[in-house]
Parts: structure tokens; sequence; C-alpha cells
């Protein structure tokens, strides 16, 4: 083999590392992505409170135009 063979040699051999090394990033970046736990949802206690809220204020709105009581 001649030089410029062994150097052409060489690159090639350091770019099929590279591309294999990266390939195997991504599929172990990707491995635990999949299988991570979906966010929490809202918590139930917050949502009675909301509701709560918006319940007392229709019925503030209500009286306040006289439609009710």
């Amino acid at each position: 083999m001649t030089d410029i063979q062994k150097k052409i040699a060489a690159a090639l051999a350091a770019v099929t590392q590279f591309l294999q090394e990266e390939e195997l990033a991504a599929l172990s970046a990707a491995a635990p992505a999949a299988d991570a736990a979906p966010p929490p949802g809202p918590k139930l206690w917050a949502l009675y409170g909301r509701q709560n809220q918006m319940q007392l204020r229709n019925l503030m709105q209500l009286r306040a135009f006289g439609r009710l009581g």
C-alpha cells in the first residue's frame, strides 16, 4: 500500500467509526424518551377550587344584574 492509500483507508475508517458512534448515541438518547412516563395531569383539588370560584362569580353576577334573588 502506498502512503496515499493508507491515508484514505485511515480517513474512511475514522469516518465510519464516527458515524457508528453517532448512531449509537442517537439510539441511546431516543430510548429513555420512549419509556418516560407521561406528565402528571392537573391536580383535582386545584380544579375543584377553580370550579368553585367560577360558580361563586357567576352567582354574584346574576345577583348584580337582578336575575337571581
